[in-house]
């Protein structure tokens, strides 16, 4: 087609991108009213539901070592917030609709503490702790400036910075774009020469316009997502440390194991000879290991994707992260390749509709809602490269400082970081339902996976190792059960010696009863006598219908001295089976507590009630019984049971 017949048509991409800039700048002026993008709605929502959270914070902490110019710092701050019309941004509701609202201004304002007058060994601590109240201050999304800044200076010669924004106007590559302006907007302050950075062909408002504009041709998408998710799939259920609680909790921590360079290497290998992603390997590795840790085989994982699909948005500060959710069969039975074939179908499907916002999916299919959770999962994986470049400003050596985090948006966040130096894995937890214990062996569990997957991808899901050197020798310890053992004496003979080697040492303790090993001997020979009178001896069961008490120990021992076997019912048995069991057993005597006659059959047997008949029972020798009772057992086992 010749292109100069419609002078309108745009003849390069160049064009084309300044042309789709002026629509969607001109579809947010023609509205008048800025909306916010679908994954911001998300966000404020959970705000009026969980105000005052820090859950979303975002921070970054620098360590500042050399002379730092403080103007030419203020001076960076305030020209990315100028530059950025979504740092100047607050959420108000009109109403009852969430708006985006741009202030004209929006003057970073840096809160500089001075730590120099503390002594020079405890302002390290001073810091991390203003750190921490600073990191877990919440912000008011309709009336904050959604980025704040705090300067910690130790002495003229080393600084902390850290810059905390709400998730609502930033995502994991607004960072990176953030300090790579910062550093060229500084180092031009500092040296005298204000650096020009390019304009911006649009604001993070015309994309939220954008996309709502665009949702009427998303119609395929959502028919793809319809097809994913249909079915009522099932919520993954890891097995935690603790109960899930109805409400939702967002208390965490995190937790990290390096991979090591070698694994690493090894795994890239793999996935350049399978032609995937180094990002299908591990997905499917961490399907893998929940598939083995759940025995589920739809297994159901969040992961998010940049959003950014468009040359204009991708040197812009916002939140455009979209998730995805991705669903995959895993059976015991399949190999890792075959897995990961599957893994790769899936991501591609995925990453191809990945336009329609997450919120407008749950939307259409109505999914069961949790606030515990993210609908269709509580779990989320991610694989990151390096977004933070070194940092070069000068008159500074510059490194970026871990920020330990109290909140974890979901059950499990399990993140593979890479990096020139390897893969290294880390776990954000709701400390809830996890002990840091479990998430560490999770971790090892991975590793283990992984080096089983790189060593044999052929071998089934479930012949794949999971257990770690060290637990494979702590199990083989454990097993170590074989032990010297007095192979002439009955378990009652070895109790009554250690009756007298202890006698005040608490023997058996059920809630606030105790007996100490005297008294609970004592008891249990009274109780073999009387059951002697029933003619109780070697090879004559004897039934104990008994809740779980310091009264069972006894009946059990008494039993083994009496040189019976004993038989143990449920009273939560139908009559009917009860009734079977005592006849069919042929016991002379019950042994039952009186609160449990009604619950037992009459008239098979002879009952004897512990508690009530125990003043009969209680006028019987407590000495032990002779050797002739004892030799009753049947020499090795206890007490001929």
């Amino acid at each position: 087609m010749n292109t100069a017949a419609n002078p309108k048509r745009p003849n390069s991409a160049e064009q084309k991108r300044s042309l789709l800039a002026a629509r969607l700048r001109q579809a947010v002026l023609e509205k008048q009213a800025l909306p916010l993008s679908f994954a911001q709605q998300r966000l404020w929502f959970l705000d009026q539901l969980e105000p005052n959270s820090p859950l979303y914070n975002m921070p970054n902490l620098l360590r500042l070592r050399g002379t730092l110019n403080e103007e030419a710092l203020q001076k960076s701050l305030n020209m990315i917030v100028a530059r950025h019309d979504i740092l100047r941004t607050r959420f108000v509701c009109v109403n009852e609709t969430p708006q985006q609202v741009v202030d004209r201004d929006g003057e970073v304002r840096v809160n500089v503490v001075d730590l120099s007058s503390f002594p020079e060994g405890s302002r390290e601590g001073e810091a991390k702790r203003l750190v921490h109240e600073e990191v877990n201050r919440p912000f008011n999304l309709s009336t904050d400036q959604l980025l704040r800044a705090a300067l910690f200076r130790f002495n003229a010669e080393e600084h902390w910075l850290l810059l905390t924004m709400h998730h609502i106007v930033s995502d994991g590559w607004s960072l990176g774009i953030f300090f790579r302006e910062l550093t060229a907007l500084y180092q031009g302050y500092a040296q005298g020469n204000p650096a020009r950075l390019p304009a911006l062909p649009i604001q993070y408002s015309d994309y939220a316009g954008w996309q709502r504009e665009r949702l009427p041709v998303l119609a395929q998408q959502l028919s793809f997502w319809k097809e994913q998710l249909s079915g009522n799939p099932p919520v993954l259920e890891l097995p935690s440390d603790r109960p899930r609680r109805p409400w939702p909790t967002f208390r965490g921590r995190s937790e990290a194991l390096v991979l090591g360079g070698e694994l690493s290497s090894k795994v890239k290998q793999l996935a350049n000879r399978n032609k995937v992603t180094l990002f299908m390997v591990l997905l499917a590795a961490f399907k893998t290991l929940l598939h083995r840790y759940t025995q589920q085989e739809d297994i159901l994982v969040a992961s998010p994707i940049a959003g950014r699909d468009r040359v204009e948005t991708e040197g812009l500060i916002g939140f455009f992260v979209n998730t995805l959710i991705l669903r995959t069969k895993v059976e015991a039975d399949t190999t890792f390749e075959e897995l990961l074939k599957r893994v790769r179908e899936v991501t591609l499907g995925a990453c191809a509709h990945q336009d329609l916002p997450f919120e407008k999916l749950v939307e259409e299919l109505h999914p069961e809602r949790s606030l515990n959770h993210l609908p269709f999962t509580k779990v989320m994986f991610a694989v990151q490269n390096e977004v933070l470049e070194a940092m070069k400003w000068p008159g500074l050596g510059i490194e970026f400082m871990e920020v330990e985090s109290d909140t974890a948006k979901f059950e499990i966040t399990f993140i593979v970081q890479e990096s020139s130096g390897g893969l290294a894995a880390r776990i954000e937890y709701n400390t809830d339902l996890f002990n840091v214990s479990t998430i560490r062996q999770l971790l090892h569990h991975y590793q283990s996976l992984l080096e089983g997957i790189v060593s044999d991808a052929r071998r089934p899901l479930w012949k794949l190792p999971l257990v770690t050197e060290t637990e494979r020798k702590q199990i083989t310890e454990w097993n170590r059960t074989a032990s010297k053992y007095p192979q002439s004496k009955c378990i009652h003979e070895l109790f009554e010696a250690q009756a007298e080697r202890t006698p005040q040492a608490v023997a058996v303790r059920f809630g606030r009863q105790s007996l100490t090993y005297q008294c609970l001997n004592a008891r249990a020979n009274q109780l073999a006598n009387y059951l002697k009178k029933f003619k109780v001896g070697r090879d004559v069961p004897v039934a104990i219908c008994v809740e779980r008490s310091v009264e069972m120990a006894v009946a059990l021992l008494a039993t083994l001295k009496a040189g019976g076997a004993y038989v143990p019912l449920d009273a939560n048995y139908p009559k009917e089976r009860l009734a079977f069991m005592l006849a069919d057993c042929r016991t002379p005597v019950l042994l039952t507590q009186q609160r449990l006659l009604r619950e037992v059959p009459r008239n098979l047997t002879k009952i004897i009630c512990l508690d009530a008949d125990w003043e009969l029972i209680g006028r019987e020798s407590h000495e032990n019984l002779s050797n002739a009772s004892a030799a009753e057992c049947s020499g090795g086992g206890p007490g001929g049971a």
